[in-house]
């Protein structure tokens, strides 16, 4: 038995969600787990709900998806069943998730000659719990309802009133009301609401009552976006059957994670993932809506609005704001996980990544048609975003990126890979900071390049300048980032403190292919450790090379897949002109996919296709994530070689060769796809 909290674990759980709202449950339906319960925005609403059917929760049979927003579980009656040996009596319960809205239906369904009366029995365990205390391990029991006692200092003060429309639940920020359907007898029990009914199933024939529970919440940051996502309508048809359903389950849970916040709801984003990240963070978001571009602009437009609209304009060493800086995250209130040295504001812009990848994304957009005119109006936030490169990105003018954490309390990390120890050496000893990552000076020198394009497109000054400046990043980078080893030179993952080369081999050297870093010669290197085994799992690839001291297959960042890191590096193969190579990663997310039935979470283990029949769980992982969902569209891109061509509006397809997965059949462009 564990002595401390732990995290929750999610890789054997259901989720049904449209952001920003979510329901987790077993696959059976019933919350009986820490993850389990209702949430909307940062707030768990209901930390558990029974269903009872003259008594019993039933037996579970199956359950069954339609998109991200509804599932429906199955189970028999046979207590309430005659004796033969065909179970004959049903239960169907579809649960519905919309933005501040659950309802859940439940279905008797009889194939027996004759009626039953029976009683349906609902409980719900109020919890309004906030999302950090749940993420650490400390939200496992249930919230104390004012009744006359005084409750215990952690949990919020519930306020529980039966009303003409239902039950209607409280605290000071977050308000609910569970209604439900026609004859249900609410109750308020203890520190558990609910309904009860009494139903009669004709012979042969079905009943149903149903209940519902609409939230509101008057402190969030985030909430639904309107309309429908572009990628409505759009099919794969291809010669593997794993690709098809992968890009539709990505494409369905992608609409899930699809919200816009209270300041901007005009304004349409990605959010990170569920359950932790239901929100807007920039590298998250910008890299989920570059995957899509293919697709469409219209959601990498409105991220780039976004995130422009919070550009830092001030120096805040508390908030890591400094002007033209991209932002992190964003909450409701400071982001604290107890037990942890860590204590995030609001607002934070604590990342070395988002500011130049704004940059790329902006660059691509365009690329793939974005208006003109909503490219103009974004210049000045990219000459800013160029000029912190340059002012503030490079801080002790070494002409390398770089960060560290200054309060103490921020994110030591401040890379895709954010956590604690990700950065080490072979030896298994953690890097200093500074911290200048191999992956940034790719993204910068891209954004250098694509910004001077841009500058150039639109009739303003500096373009010459940045090629100047990108063209230098790039001769200090060879001269600095790569190391001599007996299987071959590679790009270190990173330089410390002290300018040495982090020698760890990771899968961040990846990143560096296909942004013009790279010379061909260098980049035929970078392709060859990618597919090495030491990198690659079968499965995707590794975050960490098996040779090094810190490697584990389920490390967070040592050692696991991450699908989302894979593409990125397949993206850069493909483009690099590594066909099969590509290939080979390719052919391992396609047999990571199938392992988790299509919904890729956002990161599995690392353990050897040679060695395990499928990928194993990193049992943590969220899911869905938006860069893991998204990644399904940039392989799709990549196996089809998909070009836009802003002359003629046309997104021609030179599919990599070997092929992977036969023919492929695309539905749904808005552009006209040509077959070079």
């Amino acid at each position: 038995m564990l002595s401390h909290p732990v995290q929750p674990l999610l890789h054997n759980s259901a989720i049904v969600l449209a952001a920003p709202t979510q329901a987790w449950s077993g696959s059976d339906g019933q919350t009986t787990l820490p993850i389990h319960g209702l949430y909307h925005s940062d707030t768990r609403v209901l930390s558990g709900w029974s269903l009872r059917v003259g008594g019993s929760a039933g037996e579970p049979i199956g359950s069954a998806a339609r998109g991200a927003g509804e599932m429906t579980f199955s189970a028999l009656l046979r207590h309430l069943d005659d004796r033969t040996a065909d179970p004959r009596l049903r239960l169907e319960v579809t649960r519905k998730v919309t933005a501040g809205h659950l309802t859940e239906s439940i279905t008797l369904i009889s194939g027996l000659q004759h009626a039953i009366d029976t009683t349906v029995s609902v409980r719900l365990v109020p919890d309004f719990a906030d999302m950090q205390i749940v993420k650490a391990g400390l939200g496992g029991g249930a919230a104390h309802v004012t009744s006359g006692t005084a409750d215990l200092p952690e949990a919020p003060v519930i306020t529980v009133k039966e009303t003409g429309t239902g039950i209607h639940l409280a605290t000071p920020t977050v308000a609910a009301l569970v209604s439900l359907s026609d004859d249900g007898v609410p109750s308020t029990a203890a520190a558990e609401v609910g309904g009860d009914w009494s139903v009669t199933v004709p012979a042969r024939g079905s009943v149903t009552v149903e209940w519902t529970i609409d939230i509101e919440h008057s402190t969030t940051v985030v909430q639904a976006a309107s309309g429908l996502p572009e990628w409505a309508g759009v099919s794969v048809s291809s010669g593997d059957a794993r690709l098809d359903r992968w890009v539709q389950r990505a494409l369905d849970d992608l609409s899930g994670l699809r919200m816009a916040t209270t300041a901007q709801p005009d304004e349409p984003f990605l959010a990170a993932g569920a359950p932790w990240f239901f929100t807007l963070f920039g590298r998250d978001s910008l890299w989920a809506a570059r995957f899509l571009l293919p697709l469409g602009t219209e959601i990498a437009a409105s991220t780039l609005r976004l995130l422009a609209q919070l550009q830092g304009t001030r120096i805040n060493a508390e908030t890591a704001e400094q002007p033209g800086k991209i932002m992190h995250e964003l909450r409701p209130a400071a982001f604290t996980i107890p037990g942890e040295d860590m204590s995030l504001p609001p607002l934070y812009y604590g990342t070395v990544d988002a500011t130049p990848l704004w940059v790329c994304l902006l660059a691509d957009a365009h690329r793939w048609g974005m208006a003109d005119a909503e490219v103009e109006a974004l210049l000045p936030h990219l000459e800013a975003a160029l000029g912190w490169m340059r002012d503030f990105g490079d801080s002790d003018g070494d002409g390398f990126l770089e960060y560290v954490d200054s309060t103490g309390h921020g994110l030591a990390n401040q890379g895709w890979k954010d956590s604690g120890d990700s950065i080490q050496w072979r030896d298994g000893s953690l890097a200093a900071g500074p911290i200048a990552l191999c992956e940034v000076q790719a993204y910068a020198y891209q954004a250098a390049i694509d910004g001077a394009d841009l500058l150039d497109t639109f009739n303003r000054p500096g373009g010459d300048t940045w090629r100047a400046w990108a063209e230098e990043l790039k001769t200090r980078f060879r001269q600095s980032f790569w190391i001599d080893s007996p299987q071959g030179r590679y790009p270190a993952v990173a330089l410390d403190a002290l300018k040495r080369p982090v020698d760890t081999v990771t899968s961040n050297i990846g990143h560096l292919l296909g942004t013009g870093l790279l010379t061909a010669e260098e980049s035929a290197l970078v392709a060859a450790r990618l597919v090495s085994p030491e990198l690659n799992s079968g499965y995707g690839l590794r975050t960490m090379s098996t040779d090094s001291a810190g490697y584990w297959p389920v490390s967070y960042h040592g050692g696991s897949v991450w699908t989302h890191d894979t593409a990125i590096a397949i993206a850069g193969l493909g483009r690099a002109g590594f066909g099969a190579e590509a290939g080979v990663l390719i052919t391992g997310l396609l047999a990571a996919a199938e392992s988790f039935d299509y919904r890729m979470p956002e990161l599995h283990s690392g353990d050897a296709s040679t060695a395990v029949t499928a990928a194993g769980s990193y049992p943590a992982a969220c899911r869905p994530q938006a860069w893991s969902a998204a990644a399904a569209v940039s392989v799709l891109s990549t196996v089809l070689g998909l070009e836009p061509n802003p002359v003629t509006g046309e997104v021609t397809s030179t599919p990599i060769s070997p092929a992977i997965v036969g023919n492929v059949t695309l539905n749904g462009l808005t552009a006209t796809l040509r077959v070079s």
